[in-house]
Parts: structure tokens; C-alpha cells; sequence
């Protein structure tokens, strides 16, 4: 089997894409982990499907490079929707349907794309670290030096406790820089660092969000680029209105063979 293939990515966070619009292609846990592996494949931290569905513009299937469907993916989302305007859907808003529900997304200026995320209601606390659901679930810690971490190590040590080994969590590190954050983050499903996390940024900005009540705008730094997550807080735990917003870009396509 041949399979044609696109390769975007979103501040670093890599993705290969393919377009289901027909309902042709249905990839084993095997092929994608194949598809995803960076020295067998073509390398990336997930694929995605753009699926055809009824009453949306499109639907995300989105898995892991483990090969298994995962949670909601942020950055997945933003450069899927970019995908879905290359291919000629040209609309000013986009509705689709994700793993975690309905999502909204619009193309804004300066190339970047806007995801609208789910609501949350609950950003659980512990010893001085948080636990908060935007779609995929992120357990966050606050250090002093965040580029001096060993991300891997010590986020592969959270991720693998006993509290999370069974379902995984996605551990993030956060350095709040007065005017910005800069987040690094270690990924279930990848199994490592990635360049960034759009669930994961959103998560953090949630957390060390500058306003009691009202209107925020958290400006992120990670290792592959600067996002934005914009949203209303409207309670000590609630937050509504939450856009993920960032740059989105094609990189190449190609064909790959698959058994």
C-alpha cells in the first residue's frame, strides 16, 4: 500500500497527515508507530486523519507515535485545521469533531491558527504541583531554571509513578518569567521531550494565569516557539472561552509503502 502524505508542524510539535476524505485508509497500531518512527519513517510525534463527518467541516483522528489513538492533541489541532485551508476549505471559522469533543478554529494573522479548547472546571493541587484536563490530562510543576532540566529523566520518572502509570499523564515544567512562561514538556504516547504541547501550554497558562477573574492572555515560550493561550477565568477553578493560538506550517509532503 502507498499512502500520500503531509508534514506539518507546530512549534516544533511534528506531525505527519493524511487526507481521509474518502474513508479509505484505516492504518494499524503497527503502520503509524512505522510511519512516526524517526529513523524507519518519515518521523513525527503523532499522525493524523482528516475524516469526512456530517454536520462538521472535518473530523480529527489523531494517534500517538506509540501507534495508539490518543487524547485531544492542541498543536495537532491548530496545524490540521491549516491542513484543511491548504487543501482549499476556505472558511472564516471551522467547526470540527475531536476525540474530546466539538472544537472551533480560525485562521488569524501572522500565519497563526486559532483552537478553540474545552472548558475546565477543576485544576487539582498537591504539594505544590497541579494536575489539569484541557483535553489530554497534564500534571504541572514549577521550577527556577526550566532549560536546566532533565526533562526526559525526571518527566519519564512522573509519568511511570505509581499514582500515573496505569493511564500516563503528560508532565509539564514551567518557569513563570514575570511577563511570559516557558514550558517544557514530557509526552505520554511519544514517550519523550517534545518541542512543544498545545494541551500542555494551555494547561500551564490556566495555572499561572495573571488575572483573578476576567480576560487572560498568557504568552508561552517553548523549545520549538512562542504561543499564546487566551481565556476567561471565571471562578478559582473555571475557566471558559480558552484559544490556543500559535503558528501552524506546512513543511513537506510525499508517499511512503507500507506492508
Amino acid at each position: 500500500m502507498t499512502l500520500q502524505f503531509y508534514k506539518y508542524q507546530g512549534t516544533g510539535n511534528d506531525f505527519v497527515i493524511i487526507d481521509n476524505r474518502m474513508g479509505t485508509v484505516a492504518l494499524t497500531t503497527e503502520q503509524v508507530n512505522h510511519i512516526c518512527d524517526r529513523r524507519f519513517g518519515i518521523g513525527a510525534d503523532g499522525l493524523m486523519l482528516l475524516n469526512t463527518l456530517a454536520g462538521y467541516d472535518f473530523e480529527m483522528k489523531y494517534y500517538n507515535a506509540d501507534g495508539r489513538e490518543s487524547t485531544m492533541c492542541g498543536n495537532g489541532g491548530r496545524c490540521l485545521t491549516r491542513f484543511a485551508y491548504d487543501l482549499g476549505m476556505h472558511k472564516e471559522k471551522y467547526r470540527f469533531l475531536a476525540i474530546d469533543g466539538d472544537h472551533e478554529a480560525f485562521l488569524g494573522n501572522h500565519g497563526w491558527i486559532h483552537l478553540k479548547m474545552k472548558d475546565v472546571d477543576k485544576i487539582q493541587e498537591g504539594h505544590g504541583n497541579f494536575i489539569v484536563n484541557t483535553g489530554s490530562p497534564h500534571y504541572i510543576q514549577s521550577v527556577p531554571d526550566v532549560m536546566k532540566m532533565d526533562v526526559y529523566s525526571v518527566g519519564k520518572e512522573i509519568r511511570y509513578s505509581k499514582e500515573f502509570e496505569a493511564e500516563g499523564i503528560n508532565v509539564n515544567f514551567v518557569e513563570n518569567d514575570h511577563d511570559r512562561i516557558i514550558v517544557r514538556t514530557y509526552e505520554r504516547g511519544v514517550e519523550d521531550e517534545t518541542f512543544s504541547c498545545g494541551t500542555g501550554v494551555t494547561a500551564c497558562a490556566l495555572v499561572y494565569a495573571h488575572n483573578e477573574n476576567g480576560f487572560n492572555r498568557v504568552e508561552v515560550q517553548t523549545k520549538g516557539g512562542h504561543l499564546a493561550v487566551e481565556f476567561d477565568k471565571t471562578g478559582d477553578e473555571s475557566f471558559r472561552n480558552i484559544w490556543l493560538c500559535g503558528p501552524a506550517v506546512f513543511v513537506f509532503k510525499g508517499e511512503i509503502s507500507l506492508e
